[in-house]
Formats: structure tokens, C-alpha cells, sequence
């Protein structure tokens, strides 16, 4: 996610799935695991028909991550281009009102196109239309390249989950800073057990004012898709199973969201997951604004396919920097006094989850 926030805890509805699978109204959908195989893969194109190329690489932008999985963005295809454009319908106002995350999540759409454009034979040359708020890419013939990222889109994942605690390599270390580098990006690397500790403070504060927040907890709310039927229906939101806990019908998982989503419950997991992890990287873009935000979305794409390609999980921890009053704060924690960190994400090796769904392409071309 670029916020991929879990709710509640595992203890959700222990047993309910079994026991509550007959009460979910039937409907004709396609099952979960079908929607993840014919999503979740590389595909066969045909390269000498450039509207099926470009299409495909459209699906592999929406394979980006993007806040609360609302993918916020339309394409719009023309003969030798494909523009990203802000889809505003799909604003987060309580957890984004600048919509920061927005224009973090268009970048991370914009890289996993551009990764995938190598691959199938063109050259892509981005352009940022600031009028309008989106970024066009120009696409030109060349070798084709399939890099190590490219052949992790369909693996990564934002996993919300504990990882192992083991530390990675000087080696992994190095390659992931490689992966996020240019642009103006600036990425840090927090490895050391006090260092993650403060994070964590700060992490415990945002989500504790987020918590007391009745907007943010029903926009929240809103966005997660509490069964696997709802997941496909919808195409979008956070899937429950995504974050752990059990897939329950719609009803339920309203009814009992307000019961298991606590403010020590979050903080205590947030507590877990920090200390499970190897390490917290932050990111800091070159300027406050939008083409500034893109550039973080894109650098943390990279970032985040890299640890894919090296066997390494992440996911986010943003209530630093999503509640305006801590950002100062924090950023002096890190020695950015006077600048905005973009993103905090923990990474580490751990399991993998139910992937989360996307909406099918019609939804998306403008």
C-alpha cells in the first residue's frame, strides 16, 4: 500500500470463517484464488500489436501499490504515449488530505510501467504535465530488457505480518539503496535496535491520534473488503485476508470492526512488527510537491522490487508522516529538520500473504 494499514487482530472472528461461510449471500463472482492467478502473473502479448502491448503495460502499472488499494489513477492511451493521470474520485481526505499519497502512489504506478516498457521492447521517456496533474511517457522501440524488477512485479506485496528478525547483508543492503537512488531522492536506512526503537515512538503517536480520529477510522473502515467475495466484487479496498486475519461476511466484519479495532491493539501490533523487522527505511524527496512525490513513488517502487527480487518483505508505517504534527518532529530525528519525509516502511524476511485484487482495465482507461 502506499498506507496499507492493517485492522484489528487475528482474533477477529476465530472460527467464524467455517461457521459463518453459508450465511454470505452468494454471488456470481469469480472465486479469490482464480481473480489472484489471472492478475498476479507476467503475461503473453503479442508485440507486434501495440494496443495489446500497451494495455499490458497498463495492467502491470496497476499492479502498484497505492493508499488503501483505491488505485487512484486512469490511463489514457495514445499511439506511441500512455498518460497517468490523477483519478480524484478516489481521494483519501482523513489519511491524505494533501494527497500526498496520491501522487506517491501515480509514481509507483509510473515505475512498474516504465520497468515493464524495457521488458516488452520500448524505451519510455516521462514528461510531467503539471497542468493537469499527471505524467505522460513517451514510448519508443528498443531492446528489449527484462530486468531482476520487472520479474518481481507479480511477487511483491505489501505484507503486513511479522517478519523473522534477522538482519540483511551489507550486500542486500547496498543493492535496495542502488534500486531507490535518483531523481533527487533521498533514502535512509535504519538498521540499529535504538534507531528503530525511536521510530517506533513515533509510529505509536500517529497511530494513537489517527485512532481518536472518527474520520480517519470510518474512512478506513470503508475501504476494507471484509470477505473474499466482497475483495472480488469490489476489486479494490484492503482484503482482510491480505492483513492476516479471517475473511468474514461484509455484515460481520462491520458489526465487529469496532470491537477488535483498538487503539492498544494497533499500537501493540505496530510494536510486534517493528521489532520483527530488519530494518526501517525512510524516504525524502527532492521538493514538496507533486512532481516531488511522484519522484518518492517511483524510488520506492524500485526499492520495493529490488527486496521482492532478494527474497524481502515490506510494508508501511506512515502515521509519521501522515500526521501533520509529528512530521517536524520526526524529521528532526533524523536529521531532515526543515524537509518532509514522504514514507517509513519496515523490511525483513518473512511470509507471504493473500495478495490484495485490482479493478479490471476498463475501469481505469480514461
Amino acid at each position: 500500500m502506499v498506507t496499507r494499514r492493517q485492522f484489528g487482530t487475528a482474533s477477529l472472528a476465530v472460527g467464524a470463517p467455517a461457521f459463518l461461510h453459508g450465511c454470505t449471500p452468494q454471488t456470481a463472482v469469480v472465486p479469490y484464488e482464480d481473480a489472484v492467478r489471472e492478475l498476479w502473473r507476467h503475461g503473453a502479448v503479442d508485440r507486434g500489436d501495440a494496443v495489446a502491448v500497451q494495455r499490458e503495460l497498463v495492467r502491470y502499472a496497476t499492479l502498484a501499490p497505492s493508499s488503501h488499494n483505491t488505485q487512484c489513477w486512469k490511463f489514457g492511451i495514445e499511439p506511441r504515449a500512455i498518460t497517468i493521470l490523477p483519478d480524484l474520485s478516489r481521494r483519501c481526505p482523513a489519511v491524505d488530505p494533501d494527497d500526498h499519497h496520491l501522487f506517491v502512489s501515480l509514481g509507483c504506478a509510473a515505475e512498474n510501467l516504465i520497468q515493464a516498457a524495457r521488458a516488452l521492447g520500448y524505451a519510455a521517456l516521462t514528461r510531467p504535465d503539471e497542468a493537469h496533474g499527471a505524467l505522460r511517457i513517451e514510448l519508443e522501440p528498443a531492446a528489449a530488457q527484462a530486468s531482476p524488477l520487472f520479474q518481481a512485479i507479480p511477487q511483491r506485496q505489501s505484507t503486513r505480518a511479522e517478519y523473522d528478525g534477522r538482519p540483511l547483508s551489507s550486500e542486500d543492503l547496498r543493492a535496495l539503496e542502488r534500486a531507490a537512488a535518483g531523481d533527487g531522492v533521498q533514502l535512509l536506512l535504519l538498521t540499529g535496535r535504538p534507531a528503530l526503537e525511536r521510530t517506533l515512538e513515533y509510529v505509536v503517536q500517529g497511530n494513537s491520534a489517527q485512532m481518536r480520529d472518527p474520520a480517519f477510522v470510518d474512512e478506513l473502515k470503508a475501504w476494507i473488503r471484509f470477505s473474499a467475495s466482497d475483495a472480488v466484487r469490489r476489486g479494490d479496498g484492503l482484503y482482510a485476508a491480505s492483513s492476516g486475519n479471517p475473511s468474514v461476511p461484509a455484515w460481520l466484519g462491520r458489526v465487529m470492526f469496532g470491537a477488535f479495532f483498538t487503539e492498544k491493539g494497533e499500537n501493540d501490533k505496530y510494536a510486534r512488527h517493528v521489532r520483527s523487522s530488519a530494518g526501517i527505511a525512510v524516504f525524502v524527496g527532492p521538493g514538496d510537491d507533486q512532481a516531488g512525490w511522484v519522484a518518492v513513488g517511483r524510488a520506492f517502487e524500485r526499492f520495493a522490487l529490488q527486496a521482492t527480487a532478494l527474497g524481502v518483505r515490506t510494508a508501511h508505517l506512515n502515521q509519521p508522516v501522515e500526521v501533520a504534527s509529528l512530521r517536524p518532529s520526526f524529521a528532526g530525528f533524523l536529521g531532515m529538520a526543515g524537509r518532509r519525509p514522504d514514507l517509513v516502511l519496515r523490511f525483513g524476511r518473512g511470509p507471504t500473504l493473500p495478495p490484495s485484487l485490482r479493478r479490471p482495465l476498463h475501469a481505469v482507461l480514461a
